[in-house]
C-alpha cells in the first residue's frame, strides 16, 4: 500500500550543500525517498510503480529487513510537476533518505538529479528513458530500464518493416517529449528521412484539438506519441473523429494499462513499446514471481507494466543494499558500491548489468498491442 502521508521534517528545509558527504542512517529503518505523481493526469504511473516496488519491500521487511533494518519508502506527490518535485526532493534529502528511488518522469527527474548529486545521494531507477539522465555518466544515477532512444529505434524499425514511411510525432512540450522526439528523429535520419509533421501538447493538459488537426492534415501513415496516457488518449480520439485511420505507436512511459483503461474499446490496435517483460506471461519467471506477490498482497497492487517495473527496480535496489550491508558499509557510498558490484545478474530471466563504468542496467525493448478488451498482447 502506498504511504501518502506527508511526513514532518524536524530539521526543516536544510540547504543541500549542508548535507554530510556520506549519508548514513541510524536506528531501525532504511529510509528511501520517492517523488512521483499520485494525483493529476499522470497519477496512475506513480501509483502503479510505487505499488510494485512496495511488494518487494514488504517481502523483505517480513523476513527481517536488511541487516535487521526495515525498509521504508516515503512517497511524496509531485503531480508530475518539476517545481513540486524539487520541493519534495529537498524534504526527502533533509529527512536523510539513504537513496532517492523510483522518481517518475523526465522533467521531474531532471529537476531532482542535480540535488541528489550535490548531496551525494544515490538516484536509483527513475521511471524515464531520457538520455539526459544517462549522459554524461553520473556516479549517483542508476537505471534499470532501456532508453527512449532504444524504444523509438525499435518503433521506427517496425514501421519501416511494415512499409510505413510517412511518420508524424505527437509529443509533450517538455524534456520528456523532446527526448522521445530526438529518438524518433535520430532513427529516421539513419534512413535519410524525417517526420512528416510535428504537434505538441503541454504537460498535464488534454488540449489536443490543434495538434489533431495539424497531424491529420499531413496524412501520416503512423503517429508516434511521446506523452502521458491522458493526452495520448485524447489525441487518438480527436484524430479519429477527424477521419484519421492510421496507426498509433507509443513509448512505455505512456502507461500501458492506464492508456488501455482510458480508451476502452477504442484501444484496439494501439501499439506500445515495452522495457519490461509482460507481467501477464507465465513463461517469464520474473512475471510469475511478480504475479505471486500481487496475489499475496490481497488487492493492494495490480499487475501491469508500470508495477512490474517498480517491482524489478526494488529487487535491484535491495540487492545493492544487501551488498553494502555485507561490506559493513550501509550508507550512500556503500550503496553505490553495492550496486556497481552487481555485475551481470538475472532477475527471473530478465538481465540486468551494472558496473563502476556503466549504470544503465538494461537495453531490453519489445512491442505490445492493445486489444480493446483490456488485454495486452506482446
Amino acid at each position: 500500500m502506498i504511504n501518502r502521508r506527508r511526513f514532518s521534517i524536524a530539521t526543516g528545509l536544510a540547504a543541500v550543500a549542508g548535507f554530510p558527504a556520506v549519508r548514513a542512517q541510524s536506528g531501525g529503518k532504511i529510509v528511501l525517498g520517492q517523488s512521483a505523481a499520485l494525483t493529476g493526469p499522470a497519477a496512475q504511473l506513480g501509483i502503479q510503480y510505487a505499488q510494485g516496488a512496495q511488494l518487494v519491500f514488504d517481502q523483505v521487511n517480513a523476513q527481517g529487513g536488511v541487516d535487521h533494518r526495515l525498509i521504508e519508502l516515503r512517497t511524496l506527490d509531485d503531480g508530475y510537476e518539476p517545481d513540486r518535485c524539487l520541493d519534495n526532493t529537498r524534504k526527502l534529502l533533509a529527512a536523510d533518505a539513504l537513496a532517492l528511488f523510483g522518481y517518475v518522469g523526465t522533467p521531474t527527474s531532471l529537476a531532482a538529479l542535480p540535488l541528489a548529486t550535490q548531496a551525494k545521494t544515490p538516484f536509483v531507477a527513475p521511471f524515464t528513458g531520457a538520455m539526459a539522465l544517462r549522459e554524461p555518466f553520473n556516479k549517483y544515477a542508476f537505471h534499470v530500464r532501456a532508453s527512449y532512444q532504444d524504444e523509438t529505434a525499435l518503433i521506427v524499425k517496425q514501421l519501416t518493416q511494415l512499409g510505413l514511411d510517412r511518420i508524424a510525432v505527437f509529443y509533450q512540450n517538455d524534456a520528456y517529449g523532446k527526448a522521445g522526439l530526438d529518438g524518433v528523429t535520430l532513427a529516421l535520419s539513419k534512413q535519410g528521412r524525417k517526420p512528416v509533421a510535428l504537434a505538441t501538447v503541454e504537460r498535464n493538459s488534454v488540449d489536443v484539438a490543434a495538434a489533431a488537426k495539424t497531424l491529420r492534415a499531413a496524412e501520416p501513415q503512423a503517429i508516434v506519441q511521446i506523452s502521458a496516457y491522458t493526452s495520448c488518449a485524447a489525441l487518438i480520439r480527436a484524430a479519429r473523429k477527424l477521419g484519421y485511420g492510421g496507426q498509433f505507436f507509443n513509448v512505455s512511459f505512456v502507461g500501458t494499462q492506464a492508456l488501455s483503461d482510458a480508451l476502452g474499446k477504442e484501444a484496439a490496435g494501439i501499439v506500445v513499446s515495452q522495457v519490461m517483460p509482460s507481467p501477464y506471461s507465465s513463461a517469464s519467471p520474473l512475471a510469475r514471481s511478480f504475479a505471486e506477490a500481487v496475489k499475496a498482497a490481497g488487492g493492494n497492487a495490480r499487475a501491469n507494466f508500470s508495477s512490474i517495473e517498480g517491482y524489478l527496480a526494488a529487487k535491484v535496489l535491495v540487492d545493492g543494499l544487501r551488498r553494502a550491508s555485507a561490506a559493513k558499509n550501509l550508507n550512500s557510498e556503500g550503496l553505490v558500491a553495492g550496486l556497481e558490484s552487481l555485475g551481470a545478474q538475472s532477475y527471473g530471466g530478465f538481465a540486468i548489468k551494472l558496473s563502476a563504468s556503466d549504470h544503465v542496467g538494461s537495453s531490453f525493448v519489445d512491442l505490445s498491442m492493445l486489444t480493446g478488451d483490456g488485454r495486452i498482447r506482446m
